[in-house]
């Protein structure tokens, strides 16, 4: 079957300006099934139009919380309704085994669009003491306003449930948005608009212009009524976004992904530990911002735990994830399959030595297979850069001080996981590791009551959690003269 996707604006299905489109490709089979629209600087014009005639008195700026929490609530019972549907519609477009969204991104958005309907209306002032006027008391206290239009630019590797999380702040801040899919991914979040349209938000609150970042996502940075850009994705996009976004003063977010270590002590469980480092490399072919792909390991047990780690590789059955007991399948378009075989082959050429996979050649598809690293340093390219596939690098350390450095000698700072049995040693590592989340014998949990977002390259500003509602407003103060 053929998909036709357009943009949706103001509540309505839009062509391109100009009539363009783009193929959408199957990384199982690399065939196209269908396009969408090609988005062009005036698409963009007519969407913030459309979000910014809302917050100039249109019916959703006469909202109060209370009532956008009602609307969030109605729109997670139609995110649940449709959930078998928006996981198939993401799973489909980047190969992923449907399984996977259908367990962790659909529970994690409707828990995030759940606890946004409770923020809308606890978005509160406070009234602040003063020493008054020229000798006249006064009161001051302070109002939550939205920022604004929002651009919110959304990668391909968790569509919807990354869709969400920005959403559902904004939306509970009483923000409105044009959202930019990624070019692969456009299905779920024009999905979402419908749901959203259907669950009674007034149009032109939230508005999605497909299309490529080069064009639709810089005219969004560029644009003057847009107040805040959001943006998940590479560090160099992050860059140009914040240049662009710079000149007009806007508000930015981003979370710009990377290369988190998974610290293995002599103590752990061995078993807990394995599962989870394995959970952490090869969910969602790797393709994860938090993937936990460095694996710093006590040298002690470091030739038992990469000999294990590579079995788990190897034992990973690779293929059409649609088809019965298939673990992985492909990643998720043409040039991250040619990126991560560059980065396998640069790291065999820079003297680590591969426990399992390796450069993947498939007759079709893009299929690489789980590769695992060993006699790797924290210098090598495979230990620095974010590769977004399902290779692991082994690093050795024999004490908690090099464990700490190998762990905060990165220019990212998302996440981390502390394996082991110590309690006392648990707390102190996770204080000492520079990182915005670190999970303690477990993967960092994704949940909607708490903040995600890293340091260093890793990005600014956090979504999730209250925090992320607060991100999407302005505290106004109020004084008033009170004269006796």
């Amino acid at each position: 079957m053929t998909e036709h996707l357009n943009h949706f604006i103001g509540g309505a299905s839009f062509e391109a300006s100009d009539g363009r489109r783009i193929n959408l490709v199957n990384p199982v089979t690399e065939q196209v099934y269908g396009s969408s629209a090609q988005g062009t600087t005036e698409d963009v014009d007519r969407a913030v139009a459309a979000a910014h005639r809302q917050l100039e008195g249109g019916a959703w700026s006469q909202l109060d919380g209370a009532q956008r929490g009602q609307l969030l609530s109605k729109l997670a019972d139609l995110v649940e309704r449709d959930t078998e549907l928006l996981a198939d519609m993401d799973a489909n477009a980047i190969g992923r085994s449907p399984i996977e969204p259908r367990r962790m991104d659909l529970p994690n958005a409707i828990a995030n669009l759940r606890a946004a309907a409770g923020w809308a209306n606890q978005l509160e002032g406070r009234t602040i003491p003063t020493g008054g006027y020229f000798g006249t008391k006064t009161l001051s206290y302070t109002v939550r306003e939205p920022v604004g239009v929002v651009g919110a630019i959304v990668p391909w590797n968790s569509p919807l449930m990354i869709t969400v999380w920005k959403l559902a702040a904004l939306l509970a801040a009483g923000c409105t948005v044009v959202i930019k899919p990624s070019e692969e991914t456009p299905q779920s979040a024009l999905h979402l608009a419908v749901l959203a349209q259907e669950a009674g938000f007034p149009d032109g609150v939230i508005n999605v212009v497909t299309g490529y970042g080069n064009e639709v996502g810089r005219a969004l940075c560029e644009h003057p009524h847009v107040a805040k850009i959001s943006f998940t994705g590479s560090p160099e996009a992050g860059r140009e976004i914040q240049r662009t976004a710079g000149v007009l003063f806007k508000r930015v977010a981003l979370e710009l992904g990377g290369k988190s270590p998974q610290i293995v002590f002599d103590d752990a469980s061995f078993d807990d530990a394995l599962r989870g480092c394995a959970l952490g490399l090869f969910a969602n072919q790797g393709q994860v911002c938090a993937a936990g792909s460095r694996i710093l390991v006590h040298r002690s047990i470091a030739d038992r735990f990469g000999a294990a780690l590579a079995d788990a590789a190897q034992a990973v059955n690779v293929g059409d994830p649609r088809q019965p007991g298939v673990q992985m399948g492909p990643v998720a378009k043409k040039a991250q399959f040619d990126r991560v075989n560059r980065y396998i082959q640069l790291g065999i050429d820079q003297g680590a030595s591969l426990l399992a996979g390796g450069v993947s050649t498939p007759e079709r598809g893009w299929f690489v297979r789980p590769t695992i690293f060993t006699n790797a340093n924290n210098a090598m390219a495979i230990a620095q850069d974010e590769i977004f596939g399902p290779v692991g690098t082994l690093i050795t350390f024999d004490s908690e001080e090099e464990a700490i450095a190998l762990a905060n000698d990165s220019s990212y700072g998302l996440a981390a996981t502390v394996w082991t049995t110590d309690l006392v040693r648990a707390h102190r590592v996770a204080a000492a590791v520079k990182a915005g989340a670190v999970g303690i014998n477990c993967w960092s949990p994704l949940d909607a009551n708490l903040p995600w977002g890293g340091v260093k390259t890793s990005g600014i500003g956090r979504e999730g959690g209250f925090a992320g509602a607060v991100a999407y407003t302005e505290e106004k103060v109020i004084t008033v003269l009170l004269p006796s």
